[in-house]
């Protein structure tokens, strides 16, 4: 009998962290969007609000 010696407690911890990240891919996959789309849209929301903000007429009420 000749085959590849496993050590369990390697192999039970190697099993535990792919399931965590197949449940944690299936999670991102059906609820949210990536940091990149994040990052993404919070910088052209920064830079719709900067434009807004520079054509902001100012006016004294009188």
């Amino acid at each position: 009998m000749s085959g590849k010696v496993i050590n369990l407690r390697q192999f039970r911890k190697q099993a535990a962290r792919d399931e965590k990240r197949a449940k944690a891919n299936a999670n991102a996959a059906s609820h949210g969007r990536t940091k990149g789309e994040r990052d993404l849209q919070d910088a052209r929301d920064a830079k719709a609000e900067k434009h807004l903000d520079q054509h902001r007429l100012d006016r004294d009420e009188e």
